[in-house]
């Protein structure tokens, strides 16, 4: 998970201070002493964390808070709204001409991910606005740079430009930019060559090849690994080309987060977008507050909802729901709603955007992501007539064996695969019934913070301290 450390870090130093009825100005000092040390071991650049630091004791150390009601949480909303002003005080995306082509220049040090965001950004905004986008392959100096982009191009469906790697870039970018106009392409992306360190020759094709695109937004990637050297390749470039908006890659390595926190504070170009994975659809906007929101444990309800609407159709969703409500709910509508969730990533993703998920570091580390692979296995072993009848699999244990042996799972999981299948099917039913008050009751405990209203409620069997099970 990104800024897995910081986290942590920061959560505990926030532990200080929150609960308490009372604060003095010691509690604030040993609070703001270990978010210091969070922030420097996450590579964030000194300035930055100075400045951070100072404005959230300024704030914190005031007669208002001190005094105050709660002033553990009045603490805590001082630190979120710091960490988001230091990250981007507010969402800045690509910015798009409303008629004729929007050009859009990449640029950036080898191995940042350069050529993958530039497939990315493509599929990207094809997909949410419905653009159509163009690629031209600018890269002349790496080995295979061409041939990878390409091959992406080709994965998502979009024309590339490219000739090869003994023609100049300048040329490549004039002669792409004239085909782009013949295909009628609204949205240009040029793949300029990466660099190994801030070479001038190189930087000076960057600037020709600038003159010739004039680009509406030229994007610096950025490792999100790279720490707050990051910073000193985000000025350089900036003083030759005017950086207009960083891409954020590799969210979903070890990533420390000094790159994240100290880009915008020290040269004033915005994150625009940032990538969390290899996969061509694991792009986001950069929502400062959201990511706010996931370094400080609160959840990303917001980006989690983003992700259902993209990728699961509203009808789709009603469809589903009516059917889980039915006695008519069976081991192919369980397929179908397998295949929505993948579509929205792994689970651990998934599980990230959740409040608190955060605190349950060594469950989100035993989290299965190939969980659903496994359970379409037990379901594609069965046959039609057990899918559409569950009933059939419930009473004969031959049939359960069947299929364990067909999937190469056990009989243990095929039985917690038939629990599942009723555990959903009456916890539908539970919502349906539910009246208005018992659901204004729970959106009520949502809205205070409460993220246990939908948890399983825990029974004792017998009496004493004998094992419990769950029931909803």
């Amino acid at each position: 998970m990104a800024f897995d450390s910081l986290s942590s870090r920061l959560q505990m130093g926030l532990r200080r201070v929150t609960g308490r009825g009372k604060l003095n100005e010691n509690d604030i000092e040993e609070m703001l002493r270990e978010v210091r040390l969070s922030l420097l071991e996450a590579d964030v650049n000194y300035k930055v964390v100075k400045k951070f630091l100072a404005d959230i004791k300024e704030e914190a150390m005031g007669e208002k808070i001190l005094k105050g009601l709660n002033p553990g949480q009045q603490v805590v909303k001082i630190v979120r709204e710091e960490l988001r002003k230091t990250l981007g005080s507010e969402v800045s995306e690509i910015n798009f001409k409303t008629s004729g082509m929007t050009i859009v220049m990449a640029c950036g040090l080898q191995g940042a991910g350069k050529t993958t965001a530039v497939g990315k950004i493509a599929l990207f905004y094809r997909k949410k606005l419905k653009k159509k986008p163009f690629l031209i392959a600018a890269d002349i100096y790496r080995p295979a740079a061409v041939d990878q982009l390409v091959t992406l191009g080709k994965q998502i469906d979009v024309p590339v430009f490219e000739m090869g790697t003994n023609v100049k870039a300048e040329k490549i970018v004039e002669e792409g930019l004239k085909k782009a106009k013949e295909v009628g392409a609204n949205f240009v992306l040029i793949d300029t060559a990466g660099r190994l360190q801030i070479d001038e020759d190189l930087m000076q094709e960057l600037i020709n090849v600038k003159e010739i695109a004039k680009p509406d937004e030229i994007l610096l990637t950025v490792d999100a690994m790279a720490g707050q050297d990051a910073v000193n390749v985000a000025l350089a470039f900036h003083e030759k080309l005017d950086i207009t908006g960083v891409i954020l890659t590799k969210l979903d390595g070890d990533t420390r987060g000094g790159a994240a926190l100290s880009i915008k504070e020290m040269t004033g170009i915005p994150i625009k977008l940032m990538s969390s994975g290899e996969k061509l659809d694991s792009l986001e906007i950069f929502y400062p507050d959201r990511l706010a929101d996931r370094i400080l444990g609160m959840g990303d309800v917001l980006s989690l909802i983003d992700n259902v609407t993209e990728n699961i159709d509203e009808d789709e969703m009603k469809s589903m729901a009516e059917r889980m409500a039915s006695d008519s709910y069976n081991y192919n509508d369980l397929l179908k709603q397998f295949k929505m969730i993948k579509r929205m990533g792994s689970l651990s993703k998934i599980l990230g955007f959740l409040p608190g998920m955060g605190k349950m570091k060594t469950a989100m580390s035993q989290v299965d992501d190939n969980a659903l692979d496994k359970v379409e296995c037990i379901i594609f072993s069965m046959t039609e007539q057990e899918r559409k009848h569950p009933e059939l699999i419930d009473k004969d244990f031959r049939r359960r064996e069947r299929i364990a042996k067909g999937s190469g799972r056990s009989v243990q999981e095929v039985n917690k695969l038939r629990e599942s299948l009723q555990s959903m099917k009456m916890a539908m039913k539970k919502v349906n019934n539910m009246s208005d008050t018992d659901a204004k009751r729970m959106q009520t405990q949502m809205q205070n913070g409460n993220y246990n209203a939908f948890a399983p409620t825990k029974v004792k069997k017998g009496k004493g301290k004998g094992k419990g099970n769950f029931r909803y």
